[in-house]
């Protein structure tokens, strides 16, 4: 079992350049600078919720718009999930969470199962949140789930703000994910399914 649950990973291309570190068990520590101030507040609030250190910077072609910037740290992120749970001996595995924010409420359910897949159904009202493009929260979810290689439901129960959908997203999200890797003291050093392998 991976017992530093860490994970760094620089990403350089034309477009960004990127440096991303991750600790599992962190106490939600954050320093967040990736040039997408919406998406700074919640990665922040990420690694609070999910108690995971987390430290993100990414010079980005912003000047042209947020999406590769939003995305390329996405894929970033899932790479560390993916390296820090290293084989994922001892983990939980599966995560879900219901989260109320204010008028909103999103479920949101994780399997850490080896497979890339992504259920968005998030109905956001307005096509911008300050600057960012409302869209681009799933460009981020879904380069993530392909990278981390892990299946992810976030499903949209109620909600009329948009900000408050996509924070409640976040937030459930982080919750969910900090479940999921949460080591199994019944089954610690065994790997959660009956194939043998994640």
């Amino acid at each position: 079992m991976n017992t530093e649950r860490t994970a760094s990973i620089t990403r350089k291309t034309a477009e960004t350049d990127i440096t991303l570190t991750l600790n599992l068990d962190g106490t939600g520590k954050a320093d967040i600078d990736t040039g997408v101030p919406f998406l700074n507040h919640m990665l922040t609030l990420f690694a609070s919720h999910g108690r995971f250190d987390l430290t993100v910077k990414c010079i980005g072609d912003t000047d042209v718009d947020d999406h590769h910037s939003v995305e390329d740290i996405g894929i970033a992120l899932g790479e560390a999930i993916r390296l820090a749970l290293g084989e994922k001996r001892g983990i939980v595995r599966y995560g879900s969470m219901i989260l109320p924010m204010d008028e909103s409420l999103v479920l949101c359910a994780i399997d850490l199962s080896g497979r890339g897949y992504l259920a968005y159904e998030l109905a956001i009202p307005a096509a911008k949140i300050g600057t960012f493009d409302t869209e681009l929260g799933k460009e981020f979810f879904l380069a993530l789930t392909r990278t981390s290689q892990m299946t992810l439901h976030l499903r949209q129960m109620a909600g009329e703000n948009s900000h408050h959908i996509l924070e409640g997203a976040f937030k459930a999200f982080a919750r969910a994910l900090r479940a999921a890797v949460k080591i199994d003291a019944d089954t610690a050093g065994e790997i959660p399914s009956s194939k043998g392998v994640l």
